[in-house]
């Protein structure tokens, strides 16, 4: 995908898992990365590896559920690249516990990283875009948006409203140019799933559980999630706005 060459983008969450493979891909394809996560060290590790590989890489720690965040990776990305192409909002927090035992803060958090990031990023980048007359947004959902976990509730809430943001970013700005959609990802073997399956008695167990309870049989892999991002990131995809994709190896259905 030569049409990646030389653009620019903002990945959040690029440290591991999912966001780390599509940052990666992105790379890999000549793209110039401005990446985020909190960890500072894994940051660092993260970009320089990158930068191993050949990609044009920079690194910007912080908490996207701030909005003052997500102002300086614009910034960022201007200053040093003068555009941005697109941006993946892949960052995500899970916040487990039932409706009745998740303290406030707990709720809070994972509504502002999984859903308010969003908002953040996109209201900073949308303007750039539309001087521009051209954009990409895309953000890192989940399944969760359209069915329930057990003791998920902040998570599956924030994923439903990320799904329901950028259906209105399309509408609202693709006359400008701008593409808005959304990946809904099942099952992924990333360090998140982990972390989710702790809300079941058997974390092993259920982690293997949800591989073959899926159409095909297995988990994802991250790279199975960045190359449908690349997709929706490219040419290819010109006529796709609006839209959650579901890749989940056949979950939802079953």
């Amino acid at each position: 995908m030569a049409e990646f060459d030389e653009k620019v983008y903002i990945v959040t969450g690029a440290t591991s898992g999912m966001g780390k493979a599509i940052a990666t891909m992105l790379g890999l394809e000549g793209a110039r990365l401005v990446i985020n996560a909190r960890n500072e060290q894994k940051g660092k590790e993260t970009c320089t590896w990158m930068e191993n590989q050949g990609i044009s890489c920079l690194w910007e720690k912080g908490d996207v559920g701030e909005d003052e965040v997500n102002a300086r990776l614009v910034k960022v990305a201007l200053d040093n690249y003068g555009r941005i192409d697109g941006v993946v909002a892949n960052a995500g927090i899970l916040g487990l516990g039932s409706v009745t035992d998740l303290d406030l803060a707990t709720w809070n958090a994972t509504i502002n990283v999984n859903l308010q990031a969003v908002f953040y990023l996109a209201r900073h980048v949308i303007p750039v875009m539309q001087k521009q007359g051209a954009g990409n947004i895309l953000v890192n959902a989940s399944i969760a948006a359209f069915k329930t976990f057990p003791n998920h509730p902040a998570y599956c809430a924030s994923k439903a409203g990320a799904v329901a943001l950028v259906k209105q970013i399309a509408a609202d700005y693709g006359a400008h140019g701008i593409r808005a959609n959304a990946m809904c990802p099942g099952p992924v073997d990333t360090p998140l799933i982990w972390d989710s399956a702790k809300a079941f008695d058997d974390p092993g167990t259920a982690v293997e559980n949800a591989g073959k309870a899926t159409a095909i049989r297995r988990l994802g892999q991250p790279d199975d999630i960045a190359s449908l991002a690349l997709f929706l990131l490219s040419e290819q995809s010109s006529w796709i706005t609006g839209t959650a994709v579901t890749i989940d190896g056949g979950t939802i259905f079953r």
